[in-house]
């Protein structure tokens, strides 16, 4: 009995996971560990130093907020701020933190910023816009670029990088080639102006799976580590970090006619035994995941989650289930996968274990 709501994360299953991505790329090849969010909703500093230990390279995040706590744990690895906004540079210099530069604005603030605390050669990475349209340079400014960072001696290129947006998607291949070959062209270009060679990094997850031609001097992962790889075939060689477990708060034993929850979502048609978990949408189990759609495992066996998802409480029919009041629920895990959760309401694994509540306590296994 767990007597409480918790989010156990399984630092074994991240080592295994880190080892077998490590195995799918060169030994000369760094690896980036994605870590924002809460390291995908489970807790950003525990992963991150047990990375540290494995000898990860470099760490993202995605907002300078988030690579300050990293720094406040420990964490000494070069930390990527993925998308840094400028009211916050001189949080992120403070605490040597290395900024993604994806627009002539942002190149323009950090520049000034770096100069303002007299930084000589502050590493940053440039972020090329090469088809996903949500950050970056585009071909037609690296010009403009290059003679920018000709004018200062303040900050220096230490990596360039894009995002492949299908990467994951097989049926995508063509446009995700047409991303590697754009990144390759304008990486050249920066490298031949620039007349130094920073770090190329290119794949996430998907791309380290599906692109090797494409892993460049690093790649990138996130959701791998956590024990995803958006392929069902190799999420079998990875092991989920995350378990979900909760309790039966109360028993009840529904009527024919009568009705679960907000609205009479759910009206018994026969006989029905329920049982009230202690977790709702306020804590991640979104209204998507109610009226059928999904279930939860109590003893292996499967209970179907009735009726609408409450802010702190989900009803679960365990009719045909011999259970108790204070008897575990795995809502997600290891062997009720967060992937598989998530696709029978049809969302995804990123979002479910992102959208874990803080206020759900957290256990660390070693």
């Amino acid at each position: 009995m767990i007597g409480e709501t918790v989010l156990e994360i399984n630092l074994k299953s991240l080592a295994h996971n880190f080892e077998y991505l490590k195995s799918k790329i060169n030994s000369s090849t760094k690896v980036m560990g994605v870590v924002k969010a809460f390291a995908y909703g489970s807790e950003a500093g525990e992963v991150a130093l047990k990375l540290q230990d494995l000898g990860i390279d470099f760490f993202a995040v995605a907002y300078t907020n988030e690579g300050v706590k990293l720094r406040e744990v420990g964490v000494t690895q070069p930390i990527l701020v993925l998308h840094p906004q400028s009211m916050h540079f001189e949080t992120l210099l403070q605490n040597c933190l290395t900024p993604s530069i994806y627009s002539k604005f942002v190149l323009d603030q950090f520049i000034a910023s770096a100069e303002a605390h007299k930084q000589k050669n502050y590493p940053i990475h440039l972020k090329l816009n090469t088809g996903f349209n949500r950050l970056g340079f585009a071909n037609k400014e690296l010009d403009g670029v290059i003679k920018k960072l000709k004018t200062s001696k303040a900050v220096q290129v230490e990596g360039i990088y894009s995002h492949l947006a299908a990467s994951e998607d097989l049926e995508e291949k063509e446009f995700s080639r047409s991303q590697i070959y754009k990144y390759e062209a304008m990486s050249e270009q920066l490298i031949n102006q620039l007349g130094y060679k920073p770090l190329k990094h290119l794949c996430n997850t998907s791309g380290i799976l599906n692109y090797p031609e494409a892993h460049h001097d690093m790649v990138r992962t996130g959701i791998g580590l956590h024990g995803y790889s958006n392929d069902f075939a190799v999420d079998a060689a990875l092991k989920p970090i995350a378990t979900l477990k909760t309790i039966i708060s109360q028993i009840h034993e529904v009527q024919p006619g009568e009705s679960v929850g907000y609205n009479r979502k759910f009206i018994a048609e026969k006989f029905t035994k329920t049982a009230t978990l202690p977790l709702g949408h306020a804590d991640g189990i979104n209204r998507i995941y109610g009226k059928g759609k999904n279930y939860v495992s109590i003893n292996g066996e499967k209970a179907p989650i009735i009726g609408s998802v409450c802010m702190d409480m989900i009803m679960i029919d365990v009719t045909h289930i011999n259970c108790k009041e204070g008897d575990e629920v795995i809502v997600f895990g290891p062997e009720l996968s967060a992937e598989v959760f998530a696709n029978l309401a049809g969302s995804i694994s990123y979002e479910l274990i992102t959208s874990v509540s803080q206020r759900i306590r957290r256990k660390i296994i070693h």
